[in-house]
């Protein structure tokens, strides 16, 4: 899995950063190595690394900023080590990791480490599979328990029933993300067509529904024993460590586990493509056509990635990109244009995507995309293009590896695919060499002329925008059925075997001494204008995140014209009064800065990110943005257009409906907030840009703004750099208009939208709450701790761990100015539905009840030990200076929080959650397949089910 920003990420650094890099495409293993001094102001991931005598590599990253640690376990076996007919098994194999091993409680790795304050999760992808978690640092000892025992002595745990119930789990992830989406299919037609059938990439990683439901117990044991031993590995421990007893630590949990067989490298093998393939499918849940171009390329590592990555940012990556102003300035069939080059262990491929208007013909697009290469041929580019990827790029690089864990999963793959936990300062280098020469070379050897698999995603029953020739693809359709029928799973009895005899006690180690959270010292200040400033002085990367907070937003947007307040946010982007749009975004770009403007229910927010130095000309551009918008009409057009694109393309989304259905019954029709924030195609059609001029004229003030700094940078700087804002930007009263109440849906009702043949079937459940000014939010905030917050919570653990009905399972209770929801909300196997709305129905009636002192522990310890990780980034710390801004909060408020959470009983809890997540209060919203899942709803809503369109009508 090499991430293109990830290869692009060094690209200003590279002189500063060492030796060039090793062509490794195999897993060197590397003698001990002493940690590694940093050169003054140059980038470095300074590590000690050393081998234990079963092979496994060990890497250790000290980085005390914060008292956590990460640890990232990273097995060099992904998709393309499985074999026909039995696809998605590594994905399905780490899925299986995360259930029990011989030392740990059942349900430990999945519930224990998130109500110790963690966090855990894993992926696979076609190379690799990877493990994380990222704890307080008084539990690292219970991780390295945890995670050698997954490691070393998990495989006689697995049982028949666990299998089963994880089968139904990774189809439900497989329905979700890939059956019941636009476009989920396009992935697994691409890879069939472009690889042959015997290459390892020739299938997905999720694989298929029939190998998914054919994987057996010994499936598992045999691909257990043949690549997850510890010498196909390596564990990266980054974070508050001490080397020495680390590295003892790990040779006592680590050091006993059995060496694995040897694992034959795989050799670089391109796709072999011969002939240009064109494909189209007919998609159930897509409303705007795609076009998607694939050209085999080069594996990762290979110097030729690194220029083709650069290409793809000169081909598509700005406004004056030769695709970007033929197919969206120039003929206007799309609102944007993608390429970017994705190299892996074993191949590579260069794609070109376009997702384009309603009812545009493939063929124009594809037409557009051929114009677009040659005008790269004959017009080429310019030294200040080249200056702008790579000034951008340094900021992504810090960006990059902000949190040890970023920095615990980057060591860990480049030291597994690489040898080199360290090789993100190559990449840096290889990136700087990218000269003119490499940058046409690549073009000219891998798209000049060459073959490529193309496919055309289109509308059902709209064949005709496809490119003409293509191919229908064949794509393997489940058939929705009725009622659970035997796919009923659960947890089972436990395993039964005889441990394995270990030197080491590997019973559970004891928490170490507990960190507290403590707030980041906040500094504030006022303008003269009245803009308020609230920063914190963070100095652990050379970067600073900012924003400019304009109390509004949607909330003031005409009932009428819904969206306003987004357009003008994104209006403020298409250049100034002083620049075009291309110049802006040239401006922006040289110097490493990211600057966007969004708006959200209550609030404009201008947000930036540079790089500490560049503190003062990027603040200078937020300023000319925020004060001299061009108004620009031909860009006003191009919005709008783009606009009522992306909102077709919703249409048949089914989590977006069940959203925007859900806030409707919330608020009732005449309230703004039961609008979605970019509107509706009926309320955006009349606005206009005298409309957006009046919003702005009106509501873009300094009177209550806010301004938040987070960064490499001290009060004194901000506030010289802000005096021209201070100056500029003159006050004006902003006339606030009263919100009629919310008229929310009787409580009890049950409303079912129709999506016909939807694989899932997405679930909302929930009531208008509280306030964010409210007091009790804080409480109902703890009392959700346990309920969904999380996979520890009892809605997951439920309705995934138990039933295997889903992927996840969540609530939340919502902070805002104006009365916000408590919402649970799932998607479900389809033909689980009934069921599901059953379990939630009764867990929720019994969670108040059944609210235990143990319980008011576990909730005390998961958010008491959770805050010492939930705020380690700029962002999240941007979002603790925004909650003090908005709701008038104490610098110390975090803490007060915790201070009132220790003093909380049984009684506490058990009141917040019958005062706010009572069952009997609650709203439900079901979008499916009606065909076969609307009786079994019928049944649970005890007739009080009403049919609606997916806009919210009532349907007789």
């Amino acid at each position: 899995m090499r991430h293109k920003t990830t290869i692009l990420a060094a690209l200003l650094l590279a002189a500063a950063c060492g030796a060039s890099p090793a062509a490794a495409q195999t897993k060197a293993k590397a003698k001990p190595k002493p940690v590694a001094a940093a050169k003054a102001g140059a980038f470095s991931l300074p590590y000690e690394k050393f081998t234990l005598e079963n092979g496994l590599e060990v890497v250790l990253h000290e980085d005390h900023s914060d008292p956590i640690v990460a640890f990232a376990t990273v097995v060099h076996v992904g998709s393309n080590r499985e074999k026909p007919g039995k696809t998605g098994f590594a994905h399905f194999f780490e899925h299986m990791s995360f259930n029990d091993s011989e030392n740990t409680p059942v349900g430990a790795n999945r519930k224990l480490i998130e109500e110790w304050g963690g966090q855990r999760n894993g992926s696979t992808w076609s190379d690799g599979t990877q493990y994380y978690e990222v704890v307080p640092k008084d539990a690292f000892d219970k991780i390295m328990w945890i995670d050698s025992d997954r490691l070393g002595y998990m495989i006689k745990t697995v049982t028949a029933e666990a299998l089963a119930r994880e089968i139904q789990v990774v189809k439900n992830e497989k329905r979700q993300n890939y059956d019941n989406v636009a476009y989920g299919s396009v992935n697994e037609v691409l890879r069939k067509n472009l690889y042959p059938a015997d290459h390892p990439y020739n299938w997905t990683v999720i694989g298929s529904l029939p190998d998914l439901q054919a994987a057996t117990l010994p499936d598992v044991q045999e691909f257990y024993h043949q690549y997850y031993g510890p010498n196909n590995a390596t564990l990266v421990i980054a974070g508050d460590i001490n080397i020495a007893e680390t590295k003892a630590k790990v040779q006592r949990w680590f050091g006993e586990i059995k060496k694995g067989p040897a694992v034959q490298a795989l050799k670089p093998r391109p796709a072999g493509l011969t002939q240009t393939k064109s494909l189209y499918i007919e998609d159930n849940f897509a409303r705007l056509p795609q076009l998607q171009m694939v050209f085999p390329s080069i594996q990762e590592y290979h110097r030729d990635s690194y220029a083709l990555q650069v290409l793809s940012e000169l081909l598509a990556g700005n406004r004056t990109s030769p695709l970007y102003k033929v197919m969206v300035e120039e003929q206007k069939l799309a609102p944007s244009v993608v390429a970017y080059q994705n190299s892996s262990e074993l191949a590579g491929e260069f794609t070109v995507q376009v997702r384009a208007n309603p009812n545009t013909s493939l063929q124009q697009v594809h037409s557009a995309i051929e114009e677009g290469l040659k005008r790269f041929e004959t017009q080429g580019f310019s030294d200040t293009e080249l200056a702008r990827i790579r000034a951008k790029i340094e900021t992504d690089l810090y960006s990059g590896v902000e949190s040890v864990l970023s920095k615990a999963l980057q060591m860990g793959r480049d030291n597994e695919f690489a040898g080199d936990p360290a090789h993100l300062t190559k990449d840096a280098q290889m990136a700087q060499a990218v000269t003119r020469a490499d940058v046409m070379r690549v073009y000219n050897q891998y798209l000049k002329g060459k073959p490529y698999v193309m496919t055309s995603v289109v509308p059902k029953g709209q064949q005709n925008l496809a490119v003409p020739g293509a191919q229908l693809a064949t794509v393997y359709q489940e058939k929705v059925v009725a009622g659970v029928q035997n796919e009923d799973v659960g947890q089972g009895k436990e395993a039964v075997f005889e441990k394995t005899v270990t030197k080491n006690d590997r019973s559970e180690p004891g928490f170490l001494q507990t960190p507290l959270f403590k707030m980041p010292a906040v500094w504030n200040a006022s303008l003269a204008n009245g803009l308020k400033v609230y920063g914190i002085d963070n100095r652990e990367i050379p970067l600073v995140t900012f924003d400019v907070t304009i109390p509004g937003g949607h909330s003031l947007d005409p009932l009428a014209k819904a969206g306003t307040a987004s357009l003008v946010a994104q209006m403020l982007t298409q250049g100034t009064a002083r620049k075009t749009p291309a110049q802006l975004e040239e401006a922006i770009d040289l110097l490493g800065a990211s600057i966007s403007v969004n708006s959200t229910a209550e609030e404009i927010r201008v947000q930036a990110r540079c790089l500490a130095r560049n503190f003062g000309p990027t603040l200078a551009l937020v300023q000319e943005m925020l004060l001299q918008p061009r108004w620009d009409a031909a860009e006003f057009a191009r919005l709008k257009s783009s606009l009522a694109t992306n909102l077709k393309g919703q249409e048949a989304n089914a989590a977006v409906i069940a959203s925007q259905n859900f806030n409707r019954l919330l608020y009732g029709p005449n309230h703004i907030l039961s609008y979605p924030t970019s509107g509706t195609l009926a309320t955006t059609a009349g606005i206009t840009l005298d409309d957006l001029k009046a919003y702005y004229n009106a509501n873009i003030s300094p009177s209550g703004a806010a301004m938040h700094v987070v960064g490499a940078i001290d009060q004194n700087t901000v506030a010289a750099a802000l005096k021209p804002l201070g100056t500029s930007w003159a006050a004006k009263p902003v006339s606030v208009a009263q919100q009629p109440a919310p008229a929310q849906a009787p409580a009890g009702n049950v409303y079912f939208i129709d999506v016909p043949d939807a694989k899932q079937s997405v679930l909302y459940a929930g009531r208008l709450a509280l306030r964010g000014t409210d007091p009790d939010l804080t409480k109902a905030t703890f009392a959700n701790a346990l309920l969904g917050n999380g996979s520890s919570g009892r809605l997951t653990q439920l309705l995934r761990i138990q039933k295997g009905y889903t992927y996840g399972a969540f609530s939340a209770v919502q902070e805002q100015q104006e009365m916000a929801p408590f919402v649970v909300s799932t998607s479900v196997r389809a033909n689980a539905t009934g069921a599901s709305l059953q379990l939630i129905r009764d867990l929720l009636t019994n969670y108040g009840p059944t609210f235990s002192p143990t319980d008011v522990e576990t909730a005390k310890s998961k958010i008491m030990k959770g805050n010492t990780l939930a705020y380690e980034s700029q962002g999240a710390k941007l979002g603790i200076l925004r909650r003090i801004s908005k709701f008038n909060k104490s610098p110390k408020f975090l803490e007060d929080d915790q201070q009132q959470l220790m003093k909380m009983g049984v009684a506490d809890f058990q009141s917040t959650i019958g005062k706010y997540m009572a069952e009997k209060d609650l709203v439900y919203v079901v979008v499916g397949d009606k065909a076969t899942q609307y009786e079994e709803v019928k049944k649970f809503a005890n007739g009080k089910l009403t049919l609606l369109d997916a806009t919210g009508k009532p349907v007789n």
